[in-house]
């Protein structure tokens, strides 16, 4: 009898698509055409394995932890520099007390998410929570129950989930999130298991299944195509139903630039109230740009109003006096997105010109 078969067998299996990703960074349809590009295909490989094993390997619903599935070295899914983004599996019969201490953050939430259990995305969102609708005390600290039924006696927050409930994810954002402090989320489990716990050959091979389930459906998404270059697409409105991890409170428009050293995309927009805005280049990999040398992103506590209250934002290779410029670092083809949280209304599309890069003019004087 060998110990572990059914784990050992996944695990060869995951090990052998690991060596296969890396072609389609060459090959096919969608090789990629920079080398700048292949090289950032290889650590978004490593970002997508410490998700998937963080998330699905050790993971327990019983005993969850929040752990970080976003992050400076956590590139991957559409992530941005100004934000942290936490984890946790739901078993749908369990309730939980979450609770936390809100820190700098100008919009925080909690998404609970529902569809498989087997490492493929969510289908669907159950609800969101955000910091507009919980009780947060003057001293920052919070607390809201979720579960399939209301605690009796219970009579905070309470939000029900639902019979495919799978994941919650939160949502931390800062205007400095390099010196702000972040929100400190925890979960207890209010219903733990009785009896003792052992690991079983089947539980683990369950896992590295829903590991090597998650990385075949990320890489299938990448490289995405371009698409328009030095485009805007309409912002859309915050959505009703949703794929994978998005959020439930936010409007999002996405975009492309391809410019040569010499050439600015200059995007220009009127936006409604809200809780917070950025504007963030991403690779092929919808992963950012590394923001610890150069401006990358951009996020509306930082960014200079035009005198009509409008906001300008230039992409270039080198810095054309506008003081909210963003550094491509060598990429001269990637992706552009924004994203507005709790709007008032659905932005207005976004004023879109490619220029040469003298003639960049200072809006905001």
């Amino acid at each position: 009898m060998k110990f572990g078969a059914e784990t050992d067998a996944v695990y060869r299996e995951l090990l052998a698509y690991m060596a296969e990703i890396p072609s389609r960074f060459h090959e096919g349809e969608r090789a990629l055409g920079d080398e700048q590009q292949v090289l950032e295909g290889y650590k978004w490989i490593f970002s997508i394995l410490q998700v998937a094993t963080d998330v699905h390997l050790w993971g327990d619903s019983a005993k969850p932890r929040f752990v970080d599935i976003v992050g400076p070295y956590k590139k991957w899914g559409g992530d941005n520099t100004d934000a942290f983004y936490q984890y946790f599996p739901v078993d749908p019969g369990r309730t939980y007390r979450i609770s936390g201490v809100k820190g700098d953050a100008v919009y925080l939430s909690l998404t609970v998410y529902g569809g498989p259990n087997d490492g493929r995305y969510a289908e669907r969102i159950v609800f969101t929570v955000n910091n507009r609708e919980l009780d947060i005390a003057d001293d920052g600290t919070f607390s809201f129950v979720i579960g399939p039924k209301r605690p009796a006696g219970y009579e905070g927050v309470f939000l029900e989930t639902a019979d495919d409930a799978v994941a919650a994810i939160t949502r931390d954002y800062m205007f400095d999130p390099d010196t702000g402090r972040r929100v400190q989320w925890h979960a207890e489990c209010l219903d733990e298991p009785k009896g003792p716990w052992r690991l079983t050959d089947a539980d683990v091979a369950r896992r590295l299944r829903a590991v090597l389930t998650w990385l075949k459906d990320q890489s299938a998404m990448v490289p995405i195509p371009l698409g328009e270059p030095n485009h805007i697409e309409p912002p859309y409105p915050v959505p009703q139903v949703t794929h994978g991890w998005a959020a439930g409170d936010a409007s999002y428009a996405m975009g492309s630039f391809d410019l040569a050293d010499d050439e600015a995309l200059v995007m220009t927009g009127s936006f409604p109230a809200c809780a917070f805005w950025n504007v963030c280049l991403w690779n092929q990999f919808l992963h950012t740009y590394n923001a610890d040398y150069d401006r990358t992103t951009l996020n509306g506590g930082h960014a200079v109003a035009n005198p009509d209250g409008s906001y300008t934002v230039v992409v270039a290779a080198r810095d054309p006096g506008h003081p909210n410029w963003i550094h491509p670092q060598g990429h001269q083809q990637g992706r552009i997105w924004w994203r507005w949280f709790q709007p008032s209304a659905t932005p207005e599309p976004l004023r879109v010109e490619k220029v040469a890069l003298a003639d960049v003019v200072d809006t905001t004087s």
